[in-house]
């Protein structure tokens, strides 16, 4: 067992515990900073998806920072459980945890969504099958944040705004033009 840090907003310092699990992979603490920097520090009034929620790193941090909802979901029933008690230890009001693959949940949910976080396990087809599922949750002028082994310049349409490497991390902050505007 790990554990996480919630880095900014009301719940500054809170540590989050993380079970081992094969193939999750936090994101650093470095790569947060430089991801909310980049978002701005309150997210107050946005509606986020961490669609591989995993430890559980970035939804959390977003509900501290006031977003107005967050949703976890995760697949892995072990996994989910840890994200299931510390949402109880935090007490965010703003915060759901779905239970399931994150594909058949694009497919499905009638949701919008102004940010979602993209950090899918790595070499195993997610990036490739969710690409065109993706814009159908997302609203005018949301904002994609993407990690993957590699680097990734272009998904689903989506503008390139900003970009990072930490280790063998890729990250990317993607955005859907707002109504009326194009990438």
């Amino acid at each position: 067992m790990s554990k996480v840090r919630i880095i900014g907003g009301t719940h500054r310092s809170r540590l989050i515990e993380v079970p081992d699990s094969i193939g999750l992979r936090p994101t650093p603490d470095r790569v947060r900073e430089t991801l909310f920097n980049w978002l701005g520090q309150e997210l107050d009034g946005l509606h986020c998806l961490d669609l591989f929620a995993g430890s559980g790193a970035l939804g959390f941090e977003a509900a501290s920072r006031e977003a107005a909802s967050v949703t976890l979901l995760e697949l892995a029933p072990k996994v989910a459980s840890h994200l299931r008690e510390n949402q109880a230890k935090l007490a965010f009001g703003n915060l759901k945890l779905v239970t399931g693959d994150a594909l058949k949940y694009l497919q499905s949910t009638p949701e919008r969504f102004d940010l979602v976080f993209l950090d899918p396990p790595y070499r195993q087809g997610w990036l490739e099958r969710l690409e065109p599922h993706l814009a159908k949750v997302l609203t005018p002028g949301a904002r994609v944040y993407l990690e993957a082994e590699e680097a990734v310049d272009a998904y689903a349409g989506l503008a390139l705004r900003k970009s990072g490497k930490a280790g063998q991390v890729h990250y990317r902050l993607f955005a859907l033009p707002p109504a009326g505007e194009s990438a």
